[in-house]
């Protein structure tokens, strides 16, 4: 393959802080790579040091001569007084770059190419610099969450357009569906290395748990191994001089390997000491506008107790806004929300927390509980709980200006859950937290013995986590569908099928009506009769072995995911052949 990109022995420490020290890896031409780590470990930092905006300490970064780059930073910052269409790029005159602008634009939701950037929200911000980076036809992509800020039609649009041709690009997302459908490869910052899976993100999973398994055993080996190392250091002579040298470094370097972490959590963080009442909340045919833009219209929903619900539409249709008439932070038009008295409701925003940045970690968590209380005489101290979301007993003693962005949102996060809330409402939760992070709040959600309404782009977490959906689908107009995400797309994808199939036969039914004699079919179309019969018994032969592959259990990661990725496409073609097939049929 041809070699994009070699960085070589790579080392970045900011003080006495290392984030990485000594990482090799090679990005070639063709290859879509994902970078996964814990927030805080140097993910942003190492796509800005590749990119030439911060520096590092030691190693080599050898780019192709002549490769063009493109990076999208996860704060871009543009000139307020430029144009979008300016901000995208310097166009001179040339139409066919704008025409293609403003198709990319509009798929990101981008309607007026002429608004002065300032006056663009920072989601949107995010999504004309996403535009920017691609028109610009770079040969490697650099992309540090480019998912953020989308809605679930842009990010499917989005990973559609990354996944065709040979695309060459490195990115950073929590997005895991994203991860596994786009990328070929991980690579994963842990413990200052480096760990590369030349697979998607399922296949990654399941080595990263072998690798985890490895060092466990290891590292039990080695603390067994240094105990008697260190009784026979015990044992010896106070004078160095008197030891074996070999024997005392390898002694050391014993040791230095059984005190690794492997930060596995072993224990489910299960409260049963949160009680909510029968009554929860019933929305009164509400409504609300925002001058000619109408949010909500005459909305009725009585939430159930115990109740887990998805909140999912396109940005700007109300999801945020239903929330914070809910929680009573912006007044209503007309009906009213009736909520139970026993409801206490924690609420995770997507503006975040100002925290105090000379304060202590643990101390902005202390100040709201010095424990929590998971019943049967069980508690977790705040220290615990920081602990339980990835917070090292060193972190906990850092100050808050020290925390990257994604440690901020998580600490954030455990601010809200400390208080023991029955109700959670949480707007945007998986933006900027790592993959870790996601997965401890999936099992403390599905744990979790109250009511959550969550509102969220990220597919994979809302599969997990909730089990009914609110759809906005704008103009107040508003679906209720019993199901997860996954269940409502492929809901979707057969109620399309359908209406297409009913045009069809609309269109055959129109055809006949004006033909009130049968005509013969001609040669040509005897032809493709006979041709058409072959191919639709040769697809559906193919259609009945994938099948009977991905039931059968025994296929590799690889071959699941491609012929999953080939089957609707199979069955899309077998209804159009068998669709012509039956009009040929009607000919005599």
């Amino acid at each position: 393959m041809n070699p994009y990109l070699d960085v070589q022995n790579l080392t970045k420490t900011f003080g006495a802080l290392t984030l990485f020290e000594h990482i090799s890896f090679s990005i070639a031409e063709g290859q879509r790579i994902g970078l996964v780590a814990k927030n805080g470990v140097g993910k942003s930092t190492l796509l800005s040091i590749l990119t030439g905006k911060e520096g590092y300490d030691e190693g080599e970064i050898i780019y192709r001569k002549d490769l063009k780059v493109g990076f999208l930073e996860q704060s871009p910052q543009f000139d307020p007084e430029e144009s979008v269409l300016d901000a995208c790029f310097n166009h001179h005159g040339d139409d066919e770059k704008v025409l293609r602008a403003k198709q990319v634009l509009t798929q990101l939701k981008i309607s007026d190419l002429t608004q002065p950037m300032g006056q663009l929200s920072g989601g949107q911000q995010k999504r004309v610099a996403l535009a920017n980076v691609l028109l610009t036809d770079p040969d490697l992509l650099i992309l540090d969450e480019p998912t953020n800020h989308l809605d679930l039609d842009m990010i499917e649009w989005l990973e559609s357009y990354l996944s065709r041709g040979r695309r060459t690009l490195l990115m950073v997302t929590h997005d895991r569906f994203f991860l596994d459908r786009v990328c070929d490869m991980i690579i994963e910052l842990d413990n200052h290395s480096l760990y590369t899976y030349r697979g998607n993100y399922a296949y990654y999973l399941e080595k990263r748990q072998h690798r985890l398994e490895v060092a466990r055993a290891e590292i039990t080996r080695a603390n067994n191994l240094y105990r008697r190392e260190l009784e026979w250091m015990r044992r010896q002579p106070q004078a160095r001089g008197h030891k074996a040298k070999y024997r005392e470094d390898a002694f050391y370097e014993l040791e230095r390997k059984a005190k690794q972490r492997i930060e596995e959590r072993q224990m489910r963080l299960k409260s049963t000491n949160v009680y909510i009442g029968s009554k929860i909340f019933e929305c009164q045919y509400v409504s609300k506008s925002w001058g000619d833009k109408v949010m909500l219209k005459d909305f009725y929903y009585n939430f159930a107790r115990f109740e887990k619900m998805g909140i999912v539409g396109s940005n700007g249709a109300g999801k945020s806004t239903f929330l914070k008439l809910l929680l009573g932070y912006e007044p209503v038009d007309s009906g009213r929300f009736d909520i139970g008295e026993t409801v206490r409701f924690g609420y995770f925003s997507q503006e975040g927390l100002q925290f105090d940045e000379q304060q202590k970690v643990l101390d902005v968590v202390r100040d709201i509980a010095d424990y929590i209380d998971l019943g049967g005489g069980r508690h977790f101290t705040a220290s615990q709980f920081l602990q339980h979301f990835q917070f090292t007993p060193e972190q906990q003693y850092n100050y808050v200006y020290k925390l990257s962005g994604g440690e901020r949102r998580k600490l954030y996060l455990c601010t809200v859950l400390m208080r023991n809330p029955n109700f959670l409402v949480l707007d945007e939760p998986t933006n900027d937290l790592d993959i870790q992070t996601l997965q401890i709040l999936e099992e403390y959600l599905s744990d979790f013995p109250g009511c959550v309404i969550v509102v969220s782009h990220d597919r994979y977490f809302m599969d997990k986590v909730v089990d009914h959906l609110l759809v906005f689908k704008g103009d107040g107009v508003i679906k209720d569908f019993p199901g997860n995400y996954t269940q409502y797309r492929e809901w979707c994808s057969l109620s399309e099928k359908e209406e297409s199939s009913d045009v069809k036969v609309d269109k055959r039914v129109k055809r006949e009506y004006h033909n009130t004699e049968k005509r013969k079919m001609s040669y040509k179309e005897k032809m493709e009769y006979a041709r058409l019969e072959r191919e639709i018994a040769i697809l559906e032969e193919e259609k009945r072995n994938i099948e009977a592959m991905l039931c059968g259990g025994t296929s590799d990661v690889e071959t699941i995911t491609k012929m999953s990725k080939r089957l609707p496409l199979l069955n899309e073609e077998l209804d159009e052949k068998s669709m012509r097939w039956l009009e040929l049929s009607e000919l005599e």
